[in-house]
């Protein structure tokens, strides 16, 4: 491919700033979803479909963070891309389906979490591990084929005679990605944030005239004023995360085909783009901790475990000690 000329961009910030929080989120995603998925698939006797889910949101977050070593090193090396164009193709096929999976999956979190709150007993017939199964099976599904598309527009090329792995596509098919991008702002976010926004509100508005109903029973009333808090912080979270990211991420490729010529305005909304970009992942670290700190049964256990594994240790510290208090006597 022949090199071609842009406007000159500002790319300071790159070498640093998503460098350093892709591999903060690396490291925490890939411990913090290593515990959950320990704690449900080992530690968890009885499937529920709030299991099921969280379990596949797990893996989805965990695969997602595995495809950030590439794109830390490239990052640090001011963009350029030595891995070559089929790892290229599927760094971005496998960050965007694992976004879009994870997405999905919170959508379902709260559909599933919806159902019980709102309509406990209509709900039974849906709130089923069949459907479950189903359910996460067609996220899959559905989140790869809406990415597939993808592997054609990801590829690698020459910016400034250095060889890059370009995120969207080739500058000069703009034009062409940009339905697609729109396609995936609106299926792979817009109707998913929709969704659960409605879900929490739903629930935090029923919890509330519960809470308000039952003011005699006090204990009644903490765990609603507790799960409303809860809801209401992974709401919070849910729309931080990922609103920030998809508005600068449109009005990004609005401005690549539209306003182009606009070297100034276009090096505004790429750096607010950069900017933005990390927090989106924060959301698969911030998952597992919304899950531990929202369950008392789940943090039991893992405070339990991490108990017993001191006591293992504790011991054996203490025969050693004395055994060297021994020998010293001796000598």
């Amino acid at each position: 491919m022949e090199d071609f000329h842009l406007c000159p961009v500002s790319d300071y910030y790159k070498r640093i700033l998503l460098p350093l929080t892709y591999s903060i989120v690396f490291l925490l995603g890939l411990g913090l979803n290593g515990a959950l998925l320990w704690s449900v698939c080992w530690r968890t006797r009885s499937w529920s479909g709030t299991v099921i889910y969280l379990t596949n949101l797990a893996v989805a977050d965990l695969l997602y963070v595995l495809a950030l070593p590439p794109l830390i090193i490239s990052n640090a090396m001011g963009g350029a891309w030595p891995f070559g164009n089929i790892i290229c193709k599927a760094v971005r096929f496998f960050f965007l389906t694992n976004l879009h999976c994870s997405m999905m999956f919170l959508t379902c979190v709260s559909v599933y979490r919806f159902l019980g709150v709102c309509f406990p007993i209509a709900a039974l017939r849906f709130r089923t591990k069949k459907l479950a199964l189903f359910a996460s099976g067609s996220v899959w599904v559905l989140a790869t084929a809406e990415i597939l598309p993808t592997l054609v527009f990801a590829h690698t090329g020459f910016i400034n005679n250095m060889t890059v792995c370009f995120e969207m596509t080739d500058p000069r098919q703009f034009n062409i990605y940009f339905p697609y991008g729109m396609f995936l702002t609106i299926v792979g976010f817009l109707l998913p944030f929709l969704v659960i926004i409605t879900c929490y509100c739903s629930m935090i508005k029923a919890l509330y005239y519960r809470a308000a109903d039952s003011i005699s029973h006090v204990r009644t009333a903490k765990m609603r004023n507790k799960s409303m808090r809860t809801l209401l912080v992974v709401c919070l979270t849910f729309v931080l995360c990922f609103v920030p990211y998809h508005v600068a991420r449109t009005v990004y490729l609005f401005v690549r085909v539209y306003m182009v010529g606009d070297c100034r305005v276009l090096n505004v909304v790429m750096i607010s783009f950069k900017v933005w970009k990390p927090l989106v992942s924060f959301n698969c670290c911030a998952n597992p901790l919304l899950y531990f700190w929202g369950s008392d049964r789940s943090r039991k256990k893992l405070q339990a475990w991490l108990w017993r594994r001191t006591k293992r240790v504790h011991p054996v510290v203490c025969l050693v000690d004395a055994g060297s208090t021994n020998r010293s006597g001796d000598r």
